[in-house]
């Protein structure tokens, strides 16, 4: 997978990197609800994960956003060609592992595909948290995670600030009843060396956008 290197010289978002940079915590988080009921009923209707078809749809409204590709290494900034999702997965004796999941054409090829991942890193018995690194070592994906057991308001993550780790992180809660409505709770962190709100901003509305017309068949 391809990363190109920003040329700091030239780059808008310089004098914001040097400003951020230097955070004991330079990532922020935005958590806000989203309307996922065109997508609950296309998934019950047509019997499909609800879980991957979230993680389809929002990898393709991310990867439309520059700044969820950007990444951090030694003091340099890159911008991955495409990222995908690695993602906890419940194993049977209620921990968790890491499963990746690349962007297809298509939902029914990321479905099947996504399924035949879960079964396999579902059944290896040690941590993977990294797969499909760049030539120059950068990590290229999301890091994602589901807790579909709460409705949350807030979320916070775990974070490996002595590596230099850049990647944004999104957690899809548990979808619940809002008037005729369902809502689910979705929770974004990033580097605000690499973005500010407005880039989460675009990302909730790409997202929304596509949970209320994208059509899984």
């Amino acid at each position: 997978m391809k990363a190109t290197k920003i040329d700091m010289q030239r780059w808008e978002r310089r004098m914001h990197y040097e400003f951020f940079k230097g955070c004991d915590n330079p990532f922020f988080g935005i958590t806000a609800n989203v309307d996922v009921t065109h997508l609950v009923q296309q998934t019950k209707e047509h019997q499909h994960s609800f879980f991957l078809a979230s993680l389809y749809l929002s990898l393709k409204a991310a990867n439309e956003i520059k700044e969820f590709r950007y990444r951090i290494k030694d003091d340099e900034v890159y911008e991955v060609e495409e990222t995908f999702g690695g993602s906890t997965i419940l194993a049977e004796d209620n921990t968790f592992r890491f499963a990746y999941f690349y962007l297809r054409d298509n939902y029914l090829d990321f479905e099947r595909e996504g399924k035949a991942s879960i079964e396999k890193y579902s059944q290896i018995n040690e941590l993977l948290p990294t797969e499909g690194l760049t030539q120059d070592g950068i990590n290229p994906c999301l890091h994602y995670s589901t807790i579909p057991w709460i409705s949350f308001t807030g979320f916070n993550h775990a974070r490996a600030y002595k590596i230099g780790d850049s990647v944004p992180k999104i957690v899809f809660g548990k979808y619940f009843k809002e008037g005729d409505r369902l809502k689910m709770p979705l929770s974004v962190e990033i580097h605000h060396s690499l973005a500010d709100g407005y880039h989460v901003g675009l990302y909730f509305e790409r997202f929304q956008e596509l949970l209320d017309t994208y059509k899984l068949v």
